[in-house]
Parts: C-alpha cells; sequence; structure tokens
C-alpha cells in the first residue's frame, strides 16, 4: 500500500508546478490555491508515512531502489529512517506555512509559488536520498528557487544578498562534489548505507588521504549549517528574503548542514570524526556564543532572529561532537525543534513587517494591546527558543547537554551560558516591541487574519506538543542515529 509513498512525497509539488504553468494569465491567482493544496496533500502524506513508521527498528524503512545509471553504479534510491522522517515531516510542515505567508503574493503570483513548489522537492529529496549523487542533485535543485525568490521577491540589498548565497553555497557545493565523486569511485558504490557498512575497506582506494576528502565534502555542510566563519552570508539572506523564504531558509535549509554531517561525514568517516571532535566541539561553541552575543546588539527584529540561528545551530554541532547516541539524539531532536520555533518567529516576525512597514525594534512598543493574537505565538515562539520548560526547545537542549557533559564539561558549561544569553536577548525583544507605551502610528493596526493564525497554528503545535510529550518524536530519532552511534563505540 505504501510503495513509492516517498516519490510521492518528493514529486506532489512539482506535479503542482505543472498544474500552475497551465494556468492562463487572467487566472494566475489560483496558484496560490493549487500551490496550498499541493502542500497540504504532501503534508498528509509525510503524516501517513509517520504513523505508518516501525519506531522499534533502525532498519530504512519504505526504501525505492532502482538502478539509474547502471555503468556509473549510480541509483535512484530513496528511504527513510528515524534520521530523516522527521525532517520529511518538518519540510512539509513548513512548506503550508510558507504557502500561508505568501498568501498576499501580488507580483508575478505565478511564478513565485511555482519556485516555491520547487524548493520543497528540492529539500525533500535531499532528506529522502540514499545515493550520493542523487543527494547532491537535489542539493543544488535548492539553489536556483532559492536565489531567484530572494532577488525578484525581496527587499533591501535583494540582489547582494541573493549572489552572496549563491556563490558561498555553489562554492562549498562544487568541494562536495568532488569529495562524492572521489569516494564513490574509491568504494565502487555510490551507496551511502553500503558504503558505511563497508568498515571504510575503500579508503584505501583514494586518491587523497580519507582527512582530505572529508574536508572537502564537509565544506558544503559547513557553509549551509552554518558554522562560523563560514556564516556571514546568513544574515543578509535573511533580512532581504520574503517571509516565506526565511521561513524555509531557517526551518530546513540550515537543517540540511546537520543533516548531511550526520548522514555522510558522521558515517563515513568515523576515524576522523573522532580525530577532529575537540575542533568541532569548539566551532560549537564559538557558533553558540558568538552567535549569541552579535544577537544581542541587533536593532533589526529580522536580522535578530537571523543570529540567533547561528547561535542555536552550535547546538547542534555540540550534540553531534559528543559522538554518542543520547548527544546525536538530541541534534537531530534541536535540527526539528529549531526548525518549527525558527520557522514560526520568521512567520511572525513577516506578520509584524506586514502591520507596521519597519522592522527596527527601537520604532517599535505596544504592539500587544494592538495585535494580542500575534503578540501570545511571538511569546510562545520565544520561551522555547530560550528553553523554557515545557516547550520543544527545552527538551532538545537538555538532550544535547545531557549528551556532551559526559564528554565534554567545560564546553558544555560554557554552552549553557549561552542559554542564558538566549534568555536575555529574547526577554529584552519581547519587552521592547510588545510592550510600553502604546506607539500613537501604530494605533489603527490589524491583528492575525484566518490565514495567519493557520499558519501560526501548524507550528505552535508541535512545539508545545513535544514540550509536553517528547517521547513523540525522540522514539522516532533514537533509533535513527542508533547506527551511527554505533561506530564510535
Amino acid at each position: 500500500m505504501f510503495t513509492g509513498i516517498l516519490s510521492l512525497i518528493v514529486f506532489l509539488p512539482l506535479g503542482a508546478v505543472l498544474v500552475i504553468l497551465l494556468l492562463p494569465p487572467n487566472e494566475a491567482k489560483q496558484s496560490r490555491y493549487i500551490a496550498l493544496l499541493a502542500a497540504l496533500a504532501t503534508l498528509v502524506l509525510a503524516l501517513i508515512a509517520v504513523a505508518r513508521f516501525d519506531t522499534g527498528v533502525a532498519d530504512l524503512q519504505f526504501v525505492e531502489r532502482y538502478d539509474w545509471v547502471p555503468f556509473l553504479n549510480v541509483q535512484y534510491f530513496f528511504g527513510v529512517d528515524g534520521l530523516s522522517m522527521p525532517m520529511v515531516v518538518l519540510t512539509a510542515l513548513l512548506s503550508v506555512a510558507a504557502i500561508l505567508a505568501s498568501w498576499h503574493i501580488t507580483h508575478r503570483t505565478k511564478e513565485y509559488f511555482i519556485w516555491l513548489l520547487v524548493l520543497e522537492t528540492g529539500i525533500m529529496g535531499v532528506f529522502v536520498s540514499l545515493d550520493l549523487i542523487q543527494f547532491f542533485l537535489f542539493w543544488e535543485v535548492d539553489l536556483i528557487p532559492m536565489y531567484l525568490l530572494i532577488s525578484i521577491w525581496g527587499s533591501g540589498r535583494k540582489e547582494y544578498s541573493a549572489m552572496k548565497f549563491l556563490i558561498y553555497t555553489v562554492g562549498a557545493s562544487a568541494f562536495m562534489l568532488v569529495g562524492i565523486l572521489l569516494v564513490g569511485f574509491a568504494g565502487g558504490t555510490f551507496d551511502m548505507i553500503e558504503l558505511a557498512h563497508s568498515g571504510q575497506e575503500w579508503i584505501p582506494n583514494l586518491f587523497i588521504s580519507a582527512q582530505g576528502v572529508f574536508l572537502l565534502i564537509m565544506a558544503a555542510f559547513a557553509v549551509k549549517l552554518p558554522i562560523w566563519p563560514f556564516h556571514t552570508w546568513l544574515p543578509d539572506a535573511h533580512t532581504d528574503a520574503p517571509t516565506a523564504v526565511s521561513v524555509m531558509l531557517a526551518g530546513v535549509m540550515l537543517k540540511m548542514g546537520g543533516y548531511g554531517i550526520m548522514r555522510i561525514s558522521l558515517s563515513l568517516f568515523p576515524e576522523v570524526v573522532e580525530d577532529i571532535s575537540t575542533w568541532l566541539v569548539a566551532l560549537a561553541v564559538v557558533n553558540i556564543l558568538y552567535g549569541a552575543f552579535v544577537t544581542l546588539q541587533q536593532s533589526d527584529l529580522k536580522r535578530l532572529v537571523a543570529f540567533s540561528s547561528i547561535s542555536h545551530m552550535g547546538f547542534v554541532l555540540l550534540g553531534i561532537a559528543s559522538l554518542n547516541q543520547v548527544g546525536f539524539t538530541g541534534a537531530a531532536l534541536q535540527m526539528f525543534v529549531h526548525g518549527t520555533i525558527t520557522g514560526l518567529l520568521f512567520f511572525l516576525v513577516g506578520l509584524v513587517y506586514d502591520r507596521i512597514h519597519t522592522r527596527h525594534i527601537p520604532d517599535m512598543g505596544g504592539l500587544a494591546n494592538r495585535m494580542p493574537l500575534i503578540a501570545v505565538a511571538f511569546f510562545i515562539a520565544g520561551l522555547a527558543s530560550l528553553g523554557l520548560p515545557a516547550t520543544s526547545g527545552f527538551v532538545a537542549e537538555l538532550t544535547v547537554f545531557l549528551g556532551a557533559f559526559e564528554v565534554w564539561r567545560a564546553a558544555t558549561v560554557l554552552a549553557i551560558f549561552g542559554i542564558l544569553l538566549a534568555a536575555g536577548y529574547i526577554l529584552w525583544t519581547l519587552q521592547r516591541i510588545m510592550f510600553g507605551p502604546p506607539t500613537a502610528r501604530f494605533q489603527h493596526v490589524g491583528d492575525a487574519v484566518p490565514a495567519d493564525i493557520a499558519g501560526a497554528s501548524l507550528l505552535l503545535a508541535p512545539i508545545l506538543i513535544i514540550g509536553i510529550y517528547p517521547a513523540f518524536i525522540t522514539d522516532i530519532i533514537r533509533e535513527g542515529v542508533l547506527p551511527i552511534s554505533n561506530l564510535y563505540l
């Protein structure tokens, strides 16, 4: 019954693209309904898959495998486990929220929703691909729609930010392609699972050292996560991107970097990772503290959330650097919950900007009186971001700390200091924008409309559900990271 469900999840948005292309020019506004219907159908399929997912096994599920380019040993190879299944659901959730955030787009409407759906297909393909070449192709598919969505529908220095994003990601991807080809030809296959289970028998066949190939592949993941000092493209891209693109960029595109590290770097190069684990934990602490300190200095609300993402991605790297099952579970959980929390924050920043036409924090104040529904959602998202108990942010960060403290006690203490800084900038920001005397020029602004409430509710639900009952997702993730953690026993 479920044969081919992953292909449906990946390519259903592309089917909607074909329908939108057939729309006559005077029906362009109908593209938003087609895009929403496709995204909702994809979400339903993802939820069906997760409902049928067996949390008691670490094996791949819903596998689809066919020869694609036989003379190069390249396969059409889809499958999910506990590491990738949550990412598929996250992508589907955020895609629906992104389309709802775009409901009032009027400029080149057909093209906008076409590129948003192509972006969803590309991201989905990354999370379910288990052939290195196929993984790389989907990785690259994301670049074109992201570049066009920022450069055409963005604001401010949109062309500069879009080009900066493209240069960073294309440059890093070129290194990754070289590394993938070296691994594939040395191992005689591009099958990630086979290469991971081979006991590194293919390592002596590499043309350069394993450390060199690891760094080539790691370059793309370091830029995408992003790891300091490869982070500078992110604040610019967020600041100038439309709301929906910021939701997708922070919510799932950054997670492609963390997922790639866990799926490929950790699985194929365990000895190299053990040798450089001290560097990984050092970079994790730098990400956490640098991101938090810079966030405190921001006066643009969108840029503030962007820099907070850099800090929170440091927790993913800290969990990875622990090299144990608890840390890996925390890293994967942090990717999911950060996607919902920061996706919601960017969604709400867009709603505020649409109403008051400024993101300059000193100009704001008293907005809770004018937009109480948006204010409540902002508070929940903010408190989850700083890791308040009973929210998903607390569960993820605690799991990361429990895994890391076994190995890196000093680094974990420093990372906890990053949580204190997060509490400072989140609470200070909420106080400045939501409280204080109402600003006269904002007296007539409106609150959330039904489309806004629907989009925010989609992301609020997992924040609260996971915060109250984390086993809802940790049972899935724990078995998924088990084969990876077994390499480091």
